[in-house]
């Protein structure tokens, strides 16, 4: 049996007995992906090697270890919960692909300018991301009809192996598909209405943007029938619909974000998608799968793209995106973006109880003839905003912020406990950090107790 393809021809078939799989990269460096043909209700790998592809029923990855592709009656895919490409394509140059998926992007869904290219790009960094060890997530916040849900339908649907769980019930079955899949999680928060399964979806976003990092759960064994624990890989890419802003701010800075519905709806955008989207995604998935064979692993972080003046967190999750641009213009307007989210982030953290203490303490050091006691920290802190809390102002508090939240040291002297000179380094950094001085502006030292 063949394909209409110039090159690749399907092996005899042989038993589907093995170990289902999805895809993987084999010792020898080839990649196998599998791939999905609905008009033949059929399943396949593909096998990468050489500089060409085959398809094959299943591969011997040893002895007595075989890899054969999940079945084509999986409930998964057979429902489009998990999209899957059908066979590679040829596409061209790099920048043509690009170019096809923004063409996409931008026939079904208003986005911004800027956004509406970075999204295009994090397309293409979804099929490559297994060779970068951090990644970001895309974000789109705003109410109801803001078209959330067809920025996640159009561009979910061009992504490396799409996991849409728009509509769950539960959590719990997200760890069991990624950990098998290892795809693009595609989800809607706002399907998740119960506090515990808003926790569990926060476990996997948190742990899933760093490889390494994945989530634990304890299992019944059938055997012993004793619970024991699992590790399940949530590393992957992710894009995200929210209402609202995640209260955790670590969790925050990870995403890159579109607010939706800020303007009234381009007049050339379809109310209703039409049946041939999905015809038209499948051929796009086609040709980035041939752009992942192409691709991995020569997709490298460029470590030259650090900038130094932005937070590390940021530089996180910038850097890996901008290791696969290509387009100085792109480049340079994703660089800005970063200065602007280091700004925003600046600027919030400016707003908290820290900051408050910070400022204190900055002015306190104005004078050269004063020791920076917690007592009078406490007493000029109560006096501008103890208003603004409902519980007491007290030394042992005010100690215990500079402590624990802003990892100050505090020692006693004369029997009143002071911040000590050796605290200065830190002190600037924090000022930094806090919006309270720029980079380049001297701080007064801390006098000797």
């Amino acid at each position: 049996m063949t394909f209409d393809s110039q090159q690749n021809k399907i092996a005899v078939d042989q038993p589907m007995k093995g170990t289902p799989t999805v895809s993987t990269i084999l010792p020898n460096g080839e990649i196998l992906e599998m791939v999905y043909r609905p008009d033949e209700n059929q399943t396949y790998f593909v096998l990468w090697k050489d500089g060409s592809w085959e398809y094959l029923k299943g591969y011997q990855l040893s002895e007595d270890q075989r890899l054969t592709p999940y079945s084509p009656r999986n409930n998964l895919i057979s429902n489009d919960v998990v999209l899957l490409p059908s066979g590679p394509e040829e596409y061209g140059s790099e920048e043509e692909l690009r170019n096809e998926i923004q063409a996409f992007i931008h026939k079904y869904v208003d986005l911004s300018p800027l956004f509406e290219k970075i999204a295009s790009y994090y397309v293409l960094f979804s099929w490559v991301y297994d060779s970068f060890n951090e990644l970001p997530y895309l974000r789109f916040r705003g109410d109801p009809g803001s078209g959330k849900t067809r920025a996640l339908l159009t561009i979910g649907s061009l992504c490396y192996k799409p996991i849409f769980a728009s509509g769950a019930s539960s959590t719990s079955p997200l760890f069991r598909i990624l950990d098998a899949f290892q795809g693009t999680l595609i989800i809607d928060e706002s399907d998740f209405r119960f506090s515990d399964e808003k926790a569990e979806l926060t476990k996997i976003l948190n742990n899933g943007n760093v490889r390494g990092f994945p989530v634990l759960r304890s299992e019944l064994s059938p055997a012993t029938k004793e619970y024991n624990p699992r590790a399940y890989r949530v590393f992957g890419p992710k894009i995200v619909a929210t209402r609202g802003f995640f209260e955790d701010r670590a969790l925050e800075s990870r995403l890159f974000t579109e607010e939706m519905g800020q303007h009234r709806l381009r007049d050339n955008i379809p109310i209703n998608l039409p049946a041939f989207h999905k015809e038209e995604a499948l051929h796009l998935r086609n040709k980035l799968l041939l752009f992942r064979f192409r691709n991995l692993n020569k997709k490298i972080i460029q470590e030259g793209l650090v900038d130094r003046s932005i937070e590390p967190r940021l530089n996180q999750i910038f850097v890996p995106l901008l290791s696969i641009i290509e387009d100085r213009q792109a480049l340079a307007d994703l660089r800005e973006l970063a200065k602007s989210y280091n700004r925003q982030m600046i600027s919030e953290r400016g707003l908290d109880t820290e900051a408050q203490a910070l400022e204190i303490i900055q002015e306190l050091s104005q004078n050269p003839e004063s020791r920076i006691s917690v007592t009078e920290i406490t007493n000029l802190f109560s006096g501008r905003h103890g208003q603004d809390y409902e519980r007491r102002i007290t030394p042992k508090w005010i100690g215990f912020l500079l402590r624990a939240k802003l990892n100050l040291k505090t020692h006693k002297s004369d029997g009143v406990f002071v911040i000590p000179p050796s605290e200065q380094p830190k002190l600037l950094r924090l000022y930094e950090r806090y919006g309270l001085v720029s980079s380049d502006q001297p701080s007064p030292p801390l006098q000797s107790p």
